[in-house]
């Protein structure tokens, strides 16, 4: 198994989703709401209620609602909810593996995998994803037909710091504007949330898994992506970068005979699960001949 994970390896993806999500998404007057609340301008005023001192009031109450183990985190005093959000795990409980060929997790999500086919799509459930559409650049998005798309899913319980998969170089950045719908799967049945949600992503030439791209996604009440650097070296295991309150969601593109991703994934997305994965877990090595 390649997978380390909490008490079980998988989740349905049709998980049960909370009241006010399928008022939201399953209703007439709640799609209604929801053209507005998926305005950036939104999210970037519940941002700013969540760096507020009086936000600190729903940290026990998420903690309980969640049952997020903070025995795992760093001892700290949080002046507000998304500084208690964006808290690091302690020393060493992340590890990656020994040897740099292995592809290690790069954030704590519920993982799927993805043929990218000739023509240059990925099918998640019933929508048809374009990488040209994902990226806005057809040209880059041509470099990756035939390779690996994969979908790292951050829930509220998650660590919503990310990693570098390897030792490498950053290539170029780009952000995109978009709307900010949920990443929950509740969504995916009717909005092509990866290339409509706001998003930035990264161009990495790696040591062992050659150009990578990675996309952060943003999501409902998500507004800030923080990433740490937008060029030069990067180490393994070093923090590229968070996600504040919410949910979201990093997508990884590799190109052909790459990465070679480790079956149990593969055979739980095609079940329709997703896998449970922390960062630094192994996932999956370098692509040898006669491994896919």
């Amino acid at each position: 198994m390649m997978v380390r994970t909490k008490s079980a390896i998988t989740k349905k993806i049709r998980h049960k989703d909370n009241m006010g999500i399928r008022f939201l998404y399953n209703t007439l007057p709640g799609r209604i709401m929801l053209k507005a609340l998926v305005r950036p301008s939104v999210s970037a005023i519940f941002g700013f209620f969540m760096d507020s001192r009086p936000s600190n009031l729903l940290v026990g109450k998420f903690v309980k609602r969640n049952n997020i183990d903070m025995g795992e985190y760093e001892n700290a005093k949080y002046r507000s909810f998304n500084d208690f959000f964006t808290r690091k795990v302690k020393d060493g409980l992340r590890p990656f593996p020994d040897n740099a060929r292995d592809l290690a997790a790069a954030c704590d999500a519920r993982l799927t995998a993805y043929p990218i086919t000739d023509g240059g799509l990925f099918r998640i459930k019933n929508s048809e994803y374009d990488v040209a559409a994902l990226l806005k650049d057809k040209s880059l998005a041509d470099e990756y037909t035939g390779g690996i798309c994969l979908i790292f899913r951050l829930t509220p319980d998650d660590y919503h710091r990310y990693s570098y998969i390897d030792n490498g170089e950053i290539l170029s950045t780009k952000k995109i504007k978009g709307v900010l719908h949920t990443v929950r799967p509740i969504s995916q049945r009717r909005y092509k949330i990866y290339a409509q949600n706001a998003r930035e992503y990264t161009v990495m030439l790696t040591e062992n898994f050659g150009k990578v791209i990675q996309v952060e996604v943003g999501a409902l009440f998500v507004g800030r992506i923080k990433n740490h650097a937008a060029g030069g070296a990067f180490k393994r295991g070093a923090e590229k970068g968070m996600f504040e309150f919410g949910g979201s969601t990093i997508v990884m593109l590799f190109q052909k005979d790459r990465a070679a991703i480790s079956e149990t994934i593969y055979e739980n997305t095609r079940r329709d699960k997703e896998t449970i994965v922390k960062m630094g877990s192994k996932i999956g090595t370098v692509y040898e001949p006669g491994s896919a």
